[in-house]
């Protein structure tokens, strides 16, 4: 059997190796990682390859020598903090041995003499996780940068974009080495400046607010409507409860109309993404004005017939649809193309449709569909009186894979 050695190298300086990591280094016969943690000392004596590849790794402990070789892939940082160490286990015949190290967080936190346990951490190496979000509800959040459009005047930027320049932030470049450098401005000071690629950043925001999102179903008078039509209160309530989104999940909404589902969905996937889908012109202008009121950063709105621009986007985890224009065949064969086990719920508001949902789920025999029509009435001033007022019945139709 084969001992892999997955060692956290720390911020990169080699004095903050623990005493463990440096036995197991010593031990190694073989050692794999990036570039930047192959250094010298690292290097001597042993056979080094350059690469961060989970399946070129596994591919190098298959052909190790099992009586002779002893194998370390060294990760950036800590085992357990946003790295390659969870993609490298169950090798065949291999013992895996993970050795901690000291993450970014930790350093930055100690150097900066701050708490980190009060946190939130926000990836955004090579990522779209959502920033606004976490900046406008947490007073203390952890950013790590990289990539294209994640790198530190840009998310300056979208913090800026979003009402949120004046946040204080500290960004830590080069952590543990000669050259690191830590730089402190607010974002509209910052967003123009230039940092490494791979820096940190600790937000501070004086004024953050938990945000309560345990309701959903939000008032119809918060969202700019215009003429457009909009699902209603009581019917967005339902959709989104029957849906189940998760905190990281891929939500699509398809004929979105003013965004108002969008919106709301933003707010219950604040790990995940949202992708309106809207063809009207003057609807996708009210959906991007609701997203602009609502800060719902990690919401894109997407103008097109929903039947070739949903080709694009990634496979989603859940879907509304609230209209295809007569595409629902369609749409619903290119969802399930994506992703079989995506839950589905459809609104409609004429037997045709509701049909036409029925007639498509008839001989899928992977789906449950279930179905509810749902009568509301809302109060409406006569004057002296107060009359119920019925809105149109809605089909509310939900498909899941019966898995589930």
């Amino acid at each position: 059997m084969l001992t892999i050695h997955v060692i956290g190298m720390g911020p990169g300086n080699p004095d903050l190796l623990t005493g463990r990591a440096r036995k197991a280094l010593a031990e190694a016969t073989i050692v794999v990682g990036d570039t930047r943690l192959l250094r010298d000392e690292v290097k001597k004596g042993k056979t080094v390859v350059q690469t961060y590849k989970a399946d070129e790794i596994r591919d190098i402990a298959a052909h190790a020598d099992r009586k002779k070789d002893c194998l370390a892939v060294l990760v950036s940082g800590d085992v357990g903090f946003f790295s390659l160490s969870k993609f490298i286990r169950h090798f065949p015949d291999c013992r895996i041995i993970r050795h901690p190290g000291i993450s970014s967080l930790v350093y930055f936190a100690a150097a900066l003499e701050t708490d980190w346990e009060d946190a939130r951490i926000v990836s955004r190496h090579g990522c779209r996780t959502g920033l606004v979000e976490p900046v406008m509800t947490h007073k203390k959040v952890f950013c790590l940068t990289g990539g294209t459009h994640n790198s530190v005047c840009d998310l300056c930027r979208e913090l800026s974009d979003n009402g949120l320049g004046s946040v204080r932030i500290v960004v830590g470049e080069n952590l543990s080495y000669k050259d690191e450098r830590i730089t402190e401005g607010t974002a509209q000071e910052l967003k123009n400046r230039h940092f490494d690629p791979l820096a940190v950043m600790m937000i501070f925001n004086d004024r953050a607010r938990p945000l309560v999102k345990g309701v959903h179903g939000w008032e119809d008078g918060l969202f700019i409507r215009d003429r457009v039509p909009m699902t209603k209160q009581e019917v967005r309530a339902l959709v989104i409860s029957k849906l189940r989104p998760r905190a990281d999940d891929i939500v699509y909404d398809i004929g979105a109309g003013t965004g108002a589902c969008s919106v709301e969905l933003a707010f219950q996937v604040p790990l995940g993404r949202v992708y309106a889908f809207e063809i009207n012109e003057t609807a996708v202008s009210l959906a991007e004005a609701n997203k602009e009121r609502f800060r719902a950063d990690n919401l894109e709105i997407i103008k097109g017939d929903a039947a070739e621009t949903i080709v694009p986007a990634e496979a989603p985890d859940c879907v509304f649809i609230g209209g295809t224009k007569g595409k629902l065949e369609t749409v619903l064969d290119i969802l399930y193309d994506k992703n079989a086990g995506c839950r589905v719920v459809i609104t409609a508001i004429t037997l045709e449709t509701a049909g036409a949902v029925t007639s498509y789920y008839k001989d899928k025999r992977d789906y449950d569909l279930n179905t509810v029509l749902l009568f509301a009435a809302a109060d409406k001033k006569v004057g002296p009186y107060t009359l119920m007022e019925g809105h149109n019945p809605v089909y509310i139709m939900t498909a899941l894979p019966r898995e589930l």
